[in-house]
């Protein structure tokens, strides 16, 4: 996973991107491969656990559905001890604790038990996410975390593509050792997350600084670089509030666009396995290689859209592109047989996984860096929401119709409406920085360029105390 490093930096701070690249990039790619699959596995298991604990399709949305609770309740905490504790610590601990009550799931024996965990997983996963991009943007300049985002985002979707093929197979151990097959695939594949936790303890290095593998030229000219972009934004003397960032309109618009790429991404891979069933006469290994094919199409289209995006600098008309893209995917769906809904939702899986990534370099390029850690984990925890609106929804419509379709139109809908959003969005762009006008200009004289004291003007800046 090395980098192509334009001329535009020094030899030493290529030489360092490319290390990071080799290094770091890669190690987030497999942590977040084990933790989607400790997230999503449960679509796998569902026929099996509803049977065994009896769950209503109602809930078992719910329960998928709680796990985003938890998460947006305690991801700005979560964040803040990151800061405090350090990255190598905090992501230590998340992954072993989130590895911890995965393999729990296998134990469910009761609605109450399966819910209780469902949030414990949301309360132990909390923070992950958000400390990932933040970790992005005090290691990488601007010109790279496009591509490193994308990159770390296609674990999710390597993530789905191995996560049907193991589960099915692991669902096929029903009755070894007197346990059902749904228990030993949430035990075997939560345990792995507890090894990987200690693997990342030994390699992961909380900032620059303490990385060895860097020359100290490379750790200065990289280190120097990073300040150099964050200081040509304009920014304000005091510390920003992280709750008046909820004052900020751009904000707004970007934790409701995130918010309604989870619902599109969270309802098609909690269901997806229960659609693909719908074709009939399959087995759970068979359902689980099929529901590998819209993940595979997935993958392609995250790494060719990340790329594009950083060739051109030009962030929003990809996003908006791939949103219409993942709606006209689930509207196709709708009114297909069963195995060209399949292919339907290879188009929708090539629309919404990809522009979650492409999303995510927007606020990077808009947020001070004293707001960063703060604004990611706002716009991720309640973005995140989308995640227990889209399964818990899809359950109940599931419930009153006998049928998935009202919810695939639904996901038409809010794709269509978040792709308009975007049209209002600031930042995205090498050349759309954070601007701000000054309070109080001529209305015939130009606008002056922006000073650190203008960062409070909305719609401009993250709002500041």
């Amino acid at each position: 996973m090395s980098a192509v490093v334009p001329e535009i930096h020094p030899p030493a701070v290529q030489s360092a991107i490319r290390k990071i690249f080799r290094r770091v990039v890669p190690l987030f790619f497999v942590m977040f491969v084990a933790n989607y699959m400790d997230r999503v596995n449960l679509g796998f298991a569902q026929d099996e656990l509803r049977a065994d604990v009896g769950l209503s399709a109602a809930a078992f949305g719910l329960g998928a559905g709680i796990f985003f609770i938890a998460y947006a309740i305690f991801e700005v905490p979560s964040n803040m001890l990151m800061e405090r504790f350090g990255a190598k610590v905090w992501l230590t601990r998340i992954m072993i604790t989130w590895g911890i009550v995965a393999t729990a799931m296998a134990f469910v024996n009761s609605v109450e038990t399966f819910y209780a965990l469902r949030f414990l997983l949301g309360v132990a996963e909390a923070g992950f996410f958000p400390a990932v991009i933040y970790y992005f943007s005090r290691w990488l300049p601007d010109s790279h975390r496009g591509r490193a985002t994308s990159i770390f985002l296609m674990g999710s979707g390597t993530a789905t593509v191995i996560v049907g093929p193991i589960s099915g197979a692991l669902l096929e151990m029903h009755g070894v050792w007197g346990h059902s097959g749904w228990q030993w695939m949430f035990f075997i594949e939560g345990i792995f997350s507890v090894v990987l936790g200690f693997v990342v303890y030994r390699f992961l290095d909380s900032g620059i600084e303490s990385a060895t593998w860097l020359t100290e030229e490379e750790k200065r000219e990289l280190v120097a670089t990073i300040d150099a972009e964050q200081d040509a934004r304009p920014t304000a003397d005091t510390r920003v509030s992280r709750w008046k960032l909820l004052a900020d309109p751009q904000m707004l618009l970007f934790l409701w666009i995130y918010f309604a790429i989870n619902v599109a991404l969270y309802a098609v891979t909690f269901w997806l396995p229960s659609i693909v069933d719908d074709i009939g006469g399959l087995s759970s290994f068979q359902v689980g290689l099929l529901t590998s094919v819209p993940w595979l199409c997935a993958i392609a289209a995250v790494f060719v859209s990340g790329r594009l995006s950083d060739r051109i600098g030009k962030r929003r008309p990809i996003l908006m592109a791939l949103l219409v893209l993942g709606g006209c995917g689930t509207l196709l769906a709708v009114f297909v047989s069963p195995w060209a809904g399949l292919g339907a939702l290879c188009l929708a899986a090539m629309g919404f996984k990809p522009a979650s990534p492409i999303f995510w370099t927007i606020p990077q390029s808009y947020l001070d860096a004293r707001a960063a850690a703060p604004g990611i984990a706002l716009i991720n925890s309640i973005g995140n929401l989308g995640g227990f609106v889209a399964p818990t929804a899809f359950g109940l419509i599931e419930d009153a119709t006998g049928s998935t379709k009202g919810g695939l139109v639904g996901l038409t809908v809010v794709g269509f409406l978040a792709a308009l959003s975007v049209l209002f969005v600031r930042g995205g762009g090498r050349n759309d920085r954070i601007r701000s006008r000054p309070a109080k200009a001529p209305a015939a004289a130009p606008a002056p360029k922006a000073t650190p004291g203008a960062a409070r003007t909305a719609g401009h800046g993250p709002a500041t105390a």
